[in-house]
């Protein structure tokens, strides 16, 4: 209960330069509401990464809201749009991994924090009394397997590797053999980041859930893109080009803590239809978390 509430304090700090700054100063005091405020308010959405689409509708819907419950001060419209918001990136859908056994599959490029998202999803759910394990399925890139190894390491969770250059699937052959016989119940395999390569990345990764569903029948599969907050569009972008390859099912939000805007994860939400499974907010092993829609929502506007 202390890590979560620790963690929620983080999420409000990381999100107080965008609330104060670019949200929260439009519904401070009792001031009532006029057109000028809704102009306002899209614009200050848009400048904090919610994307223009979503903007435009979030506030459309928020004007809509003021009209039918007739709201005449701001204080009112900010708790609105919190629900609004929190409405929006509820997942809709349960995690597979919260329920029972799963493989997660995390994707994205390089620099993103794609390996320690990983190693600190295994202290997650060690911390949850939970048994994961971790297949070093990025048999691309120099080094990937050591580093992933360091993290394993540090979550005290075991991991299966190969030499550089290796089939990927071959480690998660091994990885899915050794994941039975240890009575493991959370597989998180490592991927190659190469969106310069969409065929091969797809070849792969169809690959490697073929390996799974026969060697692990009955396991859902989650396939989580790894992204940047600090990265703004741009990550919406390599969300577009990764869902076109790897049927992707979630995201995982890193480094709120380094942008002053934060409505990434509103953007992703609203205009790829992502839930978002994870955040970010620090460098420590405990600073990925599941991602708290409401808490979210509070803490942003």
């Amino acid at each position: 209960m202390e890590g979560k509430k620790s963690f929620l304090d983080k999420l409000k700090g990381t999100l107080r330069n965008t609330g104060g700054g670019l949200l929260a100063g439009l519904f401070r005091g009792e001031e009532r509401i006029n057109a000028a405020f809704f102009d306002e308010l899209e614009e200050a959405m848009i400048v904090a990464d919610m994307g223009v689409d979503t903007s435009l509708a979030l506030v459309a819907g928020l004007r809509e809201a003021v009209d039918e419950k007739r709201i005449r001060d701001r204080s009112g419209a900010r708790a609105e749009l919190v629900e609004m918001l929190a409405s929006r990136m509820r997942p809709g859908t349960a995690f597979p991994a919260d329920e029972g056994r799963a493989a997660l599959l995390i994707v994205g490029v390089n620099g993103v924090g794609k390996t320690t998202s990983i190693g600190k999803l295994a202290h997650h759910y060690v911390s949850l009394g939970r048994k994961p394990m971790v297949a070093a399925a990025d048999t691309f890139r120099a080094a990937a397997a050591e580093q992933l190894t360091v993290w394993a390491e540090r979550a005290n969770v075991p991991i299966v590797k190969h030499k550089e250059g290796a089939d990927p699937a071959a480690v998660v052959f091994d990885a899915a053999a050794s994941f039975k016989a240890r009575g493991c119940d959370i597989l998180l395999c490592d991927t190659a980041g190469r969106l310069h390569n969409k065929k091969n990345l797809m070849n792969e990764l169809s690959k490697i859930r073929r390996v799974i569903e026969r060697e692990l029948p009955g396991t859902p599969i989650e396939a989580l893109l790894v992204l940047d907050a600090s990265t703004g569009q741009n990550a919406i972008a390599q969300a577009r080009a990764f869902m076109e390859t790897t049927g992707l099912t979630g995201v995982i939000l890193t480094k709120l803590d380094g942008t002053a805007k934060g409505g990434m994860a509103v953007a992703i939400r609203g205009e790829l239809g992502l839930p978002v499974r994870f955040v970010g907010v620090g460098e420590g092993i405990e600073d990925l978390q599941p991602f708290d829609a409401d808490a979210y929502a509070g803490a942003l506007v």
